[in-house]
C-alpha cells in the first residue's frame, strides 16, 4: 500500500511539473506602463512611430525594459513587415514597397498603466532567419502585444538594426547608435568573395546593365536619345553589388548631370541625385521673393517638402541660407521614414539645384 501511495504521489508530481512547464510557455497578461515621455533617437535623430492606421504609438515600459513596435523597425530598415496569423509569425524581409506611415502626433498621450500581452508563442523571422531575444542578463524575452501592435524590447531592436543601445536618464531618451571601435577598417578589398576587379558578371536572377539604365532613365523622365551616358558600371559596395550610372542631359542653356546607384539583385534605386550645371536662372513663378530678392525660408521649405509626400516641417532637421557659386542658396536635409533627402534651392528663383536621396542604412 505504501508503495502504491508513493507511485501516486510521483505521478501527481510529474503531472504538476508538466502543467507548470506548459503554463510557462503560454501567453500571459501583465500590467505595463505607457511612456509617451520616453524619446527614441536613432543615430542622433528623434523618431516618432505610427501604426498602419496612422495612430502614433509610444514606448512601453515593463519590468525595467523599454519596448517599441516591431513594425516601426521594419519601416526604419526599409523592410516589408508581414504577419502570418496561422503560424503566429512576424516576418521582416525584402524591400519595402510602401512609403512610411505618417499620422497626427498624439500630444495628449500621458503616462498610464496598460494591459500588456506577453506572447512567447509568437515567432520573429528576419531575412529568413528566426530570431530570439534576451535581456542584459541573458534571460529570454518574448514579443508582446498592445493595441494590435507587436512590441519588442529596445535592446532587441538594437540587435536587429546592428546598433548599440544606451539610456540617457537626464532626458529620458533611448539612444540607438551605430557601433564603433570594433570595426575592421584596414583592408584592401571589402569583400574577398566579391567578383574581382573589372568583373562585370551579372548574378542569376539580377537585372542587366541595360535594364538598370532603363530604370534610371524612366525615373529621370528621359529617353536614351536625350542623354549621354558618362558612366555605367557594376561595383561592390556595402555588402552588395550595385550599378553606378551617370548621364547628362542638355537643358538648352546648360546641362543636368544625373547620378544613380541601383541594386543589381532587385533593380531598386538605392540613391540618386542631379546637379544643374551652367544654368540660366528662370523667372520666379511664385512671385514670393522678399525685398532682398530672395524667396522666404518657408517658401523654400515648401518647395522641398513637395518632393516628399507626407513629410512636414518637423522632418526638416537641417536648413540654412548659404552663398555659393556666386548666388544665395537654401541648403537642407529631410529625414522621412527610412530615407534621407538632401537639397539645395536657388534662393532667388526657388529652383531645386541639387537633390540627393539615400536610405539611412546605406
Amino acid at each position: 500500500m505504501k508503495k502504491k501511495r508513493t507511485l501516486q504521489a510521483a505521478a501527481c508530481a510529474m503531472a504538476l511539473s508538466t502543467m507548470l512547464t506548459v503554463g510557462a510557455s503560454a501567453a500571459s497578461t501583465v500590467t505595463a506602463t505607457l511612456r509617451p515621455d520616453i524619446s527614441v533617437r536613432i543615430d542622433g535623430i528623434a523618431r516618432d512611430f505610427y501604426n498602419a492606421q496612422g495612430k502614433e504609438v509610444h514606448p512601453i515600459l515593463f519590468n525595467g525594459t523599454t519596448y517599441i513596435p516591431l513594425r516601426a523597425v521594419g519601416e526604419l530598415m526599409g523592410k516589408n513587415v508581414n504577419w502570418d496569423n496561422a503560424a503566429k509569425t512576424a516576418t521582416l524581409g525584402g524591400t519595402r514597397t510602401t512609403g512610411a506611415v505618417t499620422g497626427t502626433p498624439d500630444s495628449a498621450a500621458k503616462r498610464a498603466d496598460v494591459t500588456f500581452y506577453l506572447r512567447p508563442e509568437y515567432h520573429v523571422v528576419i531575412d529568413g532567419t528566426e530570431r530570439t531575444f534576451a535581456d542584459v542578463n541573458g534571460t529570454k524575452v518574448d514579443p508582446a502585444v498592445y493595441d494590435g501592435s507587436i512590441y519588442l524590447p529596445i535592446r532587441a531592436i538594437g540587435e536587429i538594426m546592428g546598433k548599440t543601445v544606451r539610456w540617457d536618464n537626464a532626458t529620458s531618451t533611448v539612444l540607438l547608435d551605430s557601433a564603433s571601435g570594433g570595426e575592421v577598417t584596414d583592408y584592401d578589398t571589402s569583400n574577398p568573395s566579391a567578383p574581382g576587379t573589372g568583373a562585370t558578371t551579372t548574378m542569376a536572377g539580377s537585372v542587366t546593365l541595360e535594364r538598370a539604365k532603363e530604370i534610371a532613365l524612366n525615373h529621370a523622365g528621359k529617353t536614351a536619345s536625350q542623354v549621354q551616358f558618362v558612366k555605367a558600371k557594376q561595383d561592390w559596395e556595402k555588402g552588395r553589388m550595385v550599378y553606378e550610372i551617370e548621364f547628362v542631359s542638355s537643358t538648352g542653356s546648360g546641362y543636368t548631370e544625373y547620378d544613380y546607384e541601383i541594386d543589381v539583385a532587385t533593380g531598386t534605386i538605392l540613391s540618386y541625385d542631379y546637379d544643374i550645371e551652367g544654368y540660366a536662372p528662370a523667372q520666379n513663378a511664385n512671385n514670393s521673393t522678399s525685398a532682398n530678392g530672395r524667396i522666404s525660408e518657408d517658401a523654400a521649405k515648401k518647395i522641398a517638402l513637395a518632393r516628399v509626400p507626407g513629410a512636414t516641417s518637423r522632418n526638416i532637421y537641417k536648413f540654412k541660407l548659404d552663398f555659393d557659386d556666386g548666388r544665395w542658396e537654401y541648403e537642407g536635409e529631410i529625414l522621412y521614414g527610412s530615407m534621407e533627402y538632401e537639397f539645395t534651392i536657388d534662393a532667388a528663383t526657388g529652383t531645386i539645384i541639387e537633390w540627393d536621396t539615400e536610405s539611412i542604412y546605406d
